[in-house]
């Protein structure tokens, strides 16, 4: 038997790849092009060789300020850009090859320019929205001023007779009514403040002149006719035209000083109508000027961002890189003679062969006297995690690194949540019609992976893309258990053949009272479409899914358990096998796996036997006999003999182990501090830490016997509480029919049931909506979330400990905008 598991070949996803420690001792003058030749490669993890220092101390840091200070010109550009509403050119531009210090000095000529035709753009701007409000003054206050003026003729050929006639009214008249007199119109007469303001401001504005002037001010308002273009924002802001009549030069200074804080723009406006009219000609015809100067600027401009958008996307990858690189020789160090650069890093063992093939490559190209040196190290640290994957498998190692990344070599759970993830999920969401809805889906996501990938998702739709063939094998599981429980919007057909049951007579009153009668051999795939409806449907459906859930998860366990052997077998931890993994085994099946056989055995003789009551008296009673519930002979000193073993092996598990490392040494390791044993009793148990990490540290008798105490009680009490935490695939199973059978019965036929085609309409749209939103997006979810859980918890507990680090080579493949 070992030999034949010794003999089996090697697979990708089941334990990482192997790594090895590697030290590149790099000549000064073919460093770049090395680092570069190995991020285009990405497959070396670099060390940090200068953690101590801080990033001004390191070695090029004035290179990578000034690839930072080359990125920021090029994201300003590119800012400059998408305002202008310009794209990035898809043609290929031919452009000779330039190096950094020639874009350096290019990319500064483009930003003074673009940075000077702003500023002049900008100036032209204010200037024009200047004219142009002060033309819109012009147009809105003549009409203010026109009918004022009127008013205080009239006002004043009343005045003058009624009024000035009295002495004693020069006394008492209003500060309005003695400005308005015409012997004093010269010095102190009604005066005026005309200008524009957001039409948002206008209401506290008039209310703040009316505070301060003490009520004595006229204020008319008009909106604007047309939209100011705000030249920080770009954006149209409706503004308000306003006239404030008033008297005195110290509301005149109140007033002004208001209209600075509200930040409107006062303009003097001529009482005198041919001088207004002459001004407004004035105005129209050096805005006409500005417009044609703002046009043949704007389109300068945009010619000059035009070719920088032609090359933006090939220089900021360039500065991405180049960047990259540096960052990377700061992470390396200089040798005593400052002539080489010292780096170490992990690399995967099959790609030793292309690094070095690539550092060749690198001292050839840089016309170096010197090689460049790639040789292994022994490591003290554990190597990173990396798994090969691709799009399909990628997304279901995704799911196992979210738990924890694998110890590195150990058993990788995702080789098996490929098929039993999805698997799980459609015993929770088994309908075979709303499995077609989510294979339509997955199957429009596929089609269309081409465009989507190279497009910028929504957080949502980014995670659905990312899952798309994880969606397809849970549709099409769906789509067989679906066929299994026989439910198709919870309504059920007869695909397969005729029902094993027959009504009892022809008219078939009886059905859901008495029962049916079985006439022929029972229905050859899945459920009987006879049981739904019947009086036995519920008692039928939950005996069939709470047992068909405690097989799955007694097997889904004992899968997890056989794994632990493997990876102990790989590790050679014999310890391990002979105390953890035997009896784990051996107390799981003699309880929940002979459990499982009463129910295989029930099915299978048709038995009445109550399976609670069995296993309850296996305990209490063991000896006591089972009379009706006894299903085959033999079967009392049987559970006495599994029952004796299952009590056994909780001692087996706790006591053995922390003695046996404890005597392994007292004999190897006596009166020396205790390094951890490498030999193939090695794994010892140090799971807070690394189980094989060479550095030495004492054995704590105490701890190592807690620990081993703590995961046995673990196990015990989980045996229990992971076996009756599979019972969530019935119960959510159950959920998802009842739920689906409450929405066409009490929506769709009870709607189909009227004549009236409003009404059936009506019910087919609240169909229709409840099978996509509830049961389609938040049933999925919710059977995701508990599959997720029963892999995360009950399955990968027994043998995955998820304490690795991932493998992180430098790559310029994984660079994103996010690294300018």
């Amino acid at each position: 038997m070992e030999q034949f598991i010794d003999n089996l070949p090697p697979m990708d996803l089941m334990r990482s790849e192997k790594m090895t420690f590697v030290q590149l001792i790099i000549p000064v003058e073919s460093a770049h092009r090395a680092i570069s030749y190995l991020g285009e490669l990405g497959l070396l993890q670099f060390r940090d060789l200068n953690a101590d220092k801080s990033p001004f101390q390191r070695t090029f840091v004035n290179q990578v300020k000034r690839c930072a200070e080359m990125s920021r010109k090029l994201r300003f550009f590119k800012d400059q850009i998408s305002k202008a509403g310009l794209l990035s050119s898809s043609r290929t531009v031919l452009q000779p090859d330039i190096d950094l210090e020639d874009l350096e000095i290019q990319l500064a000529e483009h930003e003074h320019e673009l940075i000077e035709m702003n500023s002049n753009s900008d100036k032209l701007r204010q200037s024009y929205n200047e004219l142009l409000e002060f033309k819109i003054v012009l147009q809105k206050a003549c009409g203010f001023l026109v009918s004022s003026h009127n008013l205080a003729l009239s006002d004043e050929r009343e005045l003058q007779e009624n009024v000035f006639s009295n002495d004693a009214y020069v006394e008492t008249a209003s500060l309005l009514e003695q400005e308005m007199r015409p012997q004093s119109s010269n010095s102190t007469g009604l005066r005026f403040i005309s200008g524009i303001i957001c039409r948002s401001k206008v209401l506290m504005f008039e209310r703040m002149l009316f505070r301060a002037t003490r009520g004595n001010m006229l204020f008319n308002q008009e909106p604007a006719d047309e939209q100011i273009m705000d030249p920080v924002s770009t954006e149209m802001i409706e503004k308000t035209v306003f006239v404030v009549f008033f008297s005195g030069e110290q509301a005149r200074t109140k007033i002004l000083k208001i209209c600075e804080a509200f930040g409107a723009n006062c303009y003097p406006v001529p009482e005198d109508i041919s001088k207004q009219r002459q001004i407004t000609r004035e105005v129209s015809s050096r805005l006409t000027d500005l417009e044609t100067t703002l046009e043949a600027g704007i389109r300068h401009r945009n010619k000059a961002l035009a070719s920088v958008a032609d090359h933006l996307g090939k220089w900021m990858s360039m500065v991405r890189r180049e960047k990259a690189v540096y960052d990377t020789l700061n992470m390396l160090n200089f040798d005593v003679t400052k002539k080489c650069l010292v780096g170490e890093g992990w690399c995967p063992l099959l790609a030793k062969t292309q690094m070095q093939e690539a550092l060749q490559r690198a001292t050839f190209d840089s016309n170096s006297q010197v090689g460049i040196i790639f040789h292994p190290l022994e490591a003290v640290e554990s190597p990173p995690t990396y798994f090969r994957t691709n799009t399909f498998t990628n997304p279901y190692q995704e799911i196992v690194d979210a738990y924890g990344v694998a110890r590195y070599q150990e058993a990788n759970p995702a080789v098996y949540t490929t098929i039993i993830f999805p698997f799980l999920f459609a015993l929770m969401f088994g309908d075979w019609g709303h499995g077609i809805c989510l294979l339509l889906g997955a199957l429009v996501l596929i089609a269309r992976e081409n465009k989507l990938s190279t497009q910028k998702l929504g957080s949502f739709m980014e995670m659905l893309f990312g899952g798309r063939y994880v969606l397809l094998l849970m549709a099409l599981f769906s789509i067989y258990c679906g066929l299994i429980y026989n439910e198709f919007f919870s309504v059920p057909f007869h695909i397969f053949g005729a029902s094993a049951y027959k009504c009892r007579d022809s008219s078939c009153r009886d059905a859901h009272t008495i029962g049916l009668v079985k006439y022929q051999d029972p229905y050859p795939f899945g459920v009987d479409p006879s049981w739904r409806g019947s009086r036995s449907e519920l008692p039928f459906l939950n005996s069939l899914k709470m047992k068909m859930s405690i097989l799955f998860g007694v097997a889904h366990m004992n899968l997890g358990i056989i794994l632990s052997y493997f990876n102990a077998r790989f590790f050679g931890s014999s310890l391990d096998i002979r105390y953890q993994f035997v009896p784990q085994m051996i107390f799981l099946n003699c309880l929940f796996g002979y459990l499982s056989l009463l129910i295989v055995i029930k099915w299978c003789t048709g038995s009445q036997a109550d399976l609670y009551h069995v296993m309850i008296y296996m305990f209490l009673s063991p000896t006591d006999n089972l009379g009706e519930n006894q299903l085959f002979w033999g079967q009392r000193p049987l559970q006495i003999v599994l029952l004796l073993l299952a009590v056994i092996a909780v001692p087996w598990m706790l006591f053995p182990k922390p003695f046996i490392l404890k005597k392994l040494h007292t004999e190897r390791f006596q009166g020396r501090s205790y390094g951890l044993l490498n030999s193939s009793e090695e794994d010892l148990e140090a799971e807070p830490d690394s189980a094989r990490q060479h550095h030495h540290e004492e054995f704590n008798f105490s701890e190592v016997f807690v620990h081993q105490m703590i995961h046995a009680i673990e196990f015990v009490l989980g045996s229990v509480s992971n076996t009756a935490s599979y019972l969530r695939l019935w119960a959510l199973s159950l959920a998802h029919s009842e739920l689906s059978t409450v929405f066409y019965e009490k929506v769709l036929l009870l709607a189909w049931g009227y004549d009236n085609l409003i009404i059936r309409l009506v019910g087919l749209t609240v169909f229709s909506f409840a099978t996509a939103f509830i049961l389609l997006m938040m049933e999925s979810l919710s059977a995701f979330l508990h599959a997720l859980r029963l892999h995360w918890v009950e399955f990968q507990n027994k043998f995955y400990h998820g304490d690795g680090y991932k493998f992180r080579p430098f790559s310029f493949a994984s660079l994103t905008e996010e690294d300018d």
